[in-house]
């Protein structure tokens, strides 16, 4: 829906118009009163109802704010402009923000509760709880995002949706649940399909998901990110379990790449430098020594040969 702008005159001109008028009233009845001629009455009533008609006209549009103007349900037009206006008093108007909004999914509010004497009974208090979502392996895992939005196109937020901040809110729920679906919770780094390795590349995708869903509204979705991540309750202690032994077998492989190259380079200048001829057996013996000493978890002990090297 095109949102088109409303032009009106100031609220100041017809101001001083409607002061002059209000005091050629009061100078008719003034000369009623002393004339005693019924007859003025016949200007000060009509003058006097269309006066007070004419004050419904006035309109004061704040910063960052419009005005969604309708006349007999017909759209007119949108009032943009900052400052006191004048328009046709018969104008039905709804005012939108246009400021820059933020919202995380999953936040519920309570609002304070007061009682008659003033006195706080219920404290306001937010409480946040993300969205529960299978990934893309089917895990369950907990999720919320922080999205930035502002309204663009105000004819569009007031007929195209019935609630534009509801429509907004339930929205950034559903495509963050359909995003959540597509990704994987944590996979290699060479696969692009990653909530947590992959956060901007989330991010921007969820962004463009969010567009698409509120651009009917008239609403354009500034930002958007993942606010809170983490596996279900039920699984979080055994997939933690997962991670540590993935670290584990990462480091061990580590240390045992190293070793070898170790053990390999240590043969390579012992033969070189003709140190010590080893026959295959001690060879193999030595091997498996420093594979023990380089890989173990715990020092080793040494032992110490008093002998010769067959003993």
């Amino acid at each position: 829906m095109e949102d088109r702008e409303l032009r009106l005159v100031s609220g100041w001109t017809v101001a001083l118009v409607m002061l002059l008028v209000l005091g050629g009233i009061i100078a008719l009845c003034v000369l009623a009163v002393q004339w005693k001629d019924p007859n003025y009455l016949w200007a000060i009533i009509p003058l006097g109802v269309a006066w007070v008609v004419c004050l419904n006209g006035f309109i004061v549009n704040n910063p960052n704010e419009s005005h969604v103007v309708q006349l007999f349900g017909k759209y007119v037009g949108t009032l943009r402009r900052t400052g006191f206006f004048w328009g046709n008093p018969l104008y039905s108007q709804m005012v939108v923000s246009l400021r820059v909004r933020t919202f995380e999914t999953g936040m519920t509010k309570t609002e304070e509760r007061k009682d008659k004497a003033g006195n706080v009974l219920v404290s306001g208090s937010a409480h946040r709880q993300p969205i529960k979502v299978n990934d893309k392996e089917g895990t369950p895992i907990e999720i919320a995002a922080v999205v930035v939005w502002k309204v663009v196109n105000s004819a569009e937020a007031v007929f195209q949706v019935d609630d534009y901040e509801e429509f907004v809110e339930l929205q950034a729920d559903a495509a963050l649940r359909n995003l959540a679906c597509r990704y994987s919770y944590d996979v290699p780094e060479t696969d692009i399909h990653s909530l947590r390795g992959h956060i901007e590349e989330v991010a921007a995708q969820l962004r463009v998901d969010l567009q698409a869903r509120m651009r009917q509204a008239g609403v354009e979705v500034q930002e958007a990110r993942i606010s809170y991540l983490a596996y279900a309750p039920e699984i979080a202690a055994a997939m933690l379990q997962r991670q540590q032994a993935g670290a584990i077998i990462a480091a061990r492989s580590r240390i045992v790449e190293g070793a070898v190259g170790m053990v390999e380079h240590a043969l390579q200048m012992l033969s070189e430098k003709n140190i010590i001829e080893l026959d295959p057996e001690r060879r193999a013996a030595m091997v498996s020594n420093l594979l023990v000493v380089l890989c173990g978890h715990s020092t080793p002990q040494p032992v110490l040969n008093t002998g010769t090297l067959h003993n």
